[in-house]
């Protein structure tokens, strides 16, 4: 008789300046048994202590905190522990804001009203792997790179030349929305192979995540070509 495979709950460092929503996160992912809050931090270098010390599979970062915020925070956490996943919960809904988070290599980027069962979604999605954006802040960041593939059409950077007609194929996959179970699923190989694949493509053109991987697709390979 197979026994069944019982799975460590996804370990959490909640990083906020205000006990009360700490605390409040704490009562809402306790009755979720995937998840576990091992610690909480108040500011950016309690958060890279407590980081080092507790070794959490997921801390959810705020952006405004003071002696150093969350965008600080995570360069730095990033800079030592780089296989550490880092999702952004804001009350911000700036575009500099969310670029910054991309950019300093965070995998996901939620707005405080989430609900709890889309916050516990998206915690299990990023420990798979994936990227997760707000809807609202999603839109603002393809649009953003839209008017950037716009203005410079012709700019030459990294190219995708460096990636194989596979690679390409899952890239392209990727900038269409797709988990990697869909991709997968469409190229008919196993889903450790686009795993694979996809740390190829990011260590290639020197990108942190996904989000910035369907970022260049969607500038540099692919941009829209409407007028």
């Amino acid at each position: 008789m197979r026994k069944a495979v019982v799975m460590d709950p996804i370990r959490i460092l909640v990083v906020d300046d205000h006990t009360l929503f700490r605390q409040g996160l704490l009562a809402i992912l306790g009755p979720f048994e995937s998840i576990e809050v091992v610690g909480e931090a108040a500011n950016g270098y309690d958060a890279l202590a407590k980081a080092q010390e507790l070794m959490p599979d997921v801390i959810l970062m705020d952006i405004r905190m003071p002696s150093c915020g969350g965008l600080e925070a995570t360069k730095m956490i990033k800079r030592v522990m780089p296989y550490i996943n880092i999702i952004m919960l804001t009350v911000s809904e700036k575009d500099e804001d969310l670029f910054a988070s991309v950019k300093d290599g965070a995998k996901g980027y939620l707005l405080k009203s989430v609900s709890a069962d889309e916050l516990v979604k998206a915690i299990e999605h990023v420990v798979m792997g994936e990227a997760v954006v707000s809807p609202l802040m999603a839109v603002k960041l393809l649009d953003e790179f839209a008017v950037i593939a716009k203005r410079e059409p012709q700019q030459t950077k990294i190219t995708g030349a460096a990636l194989t007609d596979r690679e390409q194929e899952v890239l392209r996959l990727l900038s269409q929305g797709k988990t990697n179970k869909e991709i997968a699923e469409t190229l008919v190989i196993a889903e450790n192979t686009v795993k694979t694949h996809l740390r190829n493509i990011l260590e290639k053109l020197h990108l942190h995540n996904r989000i910035q991987a369907v970022a260049y697709a969607l500038q540099e390979l692919w941009p829209s070509r409407d007028e």
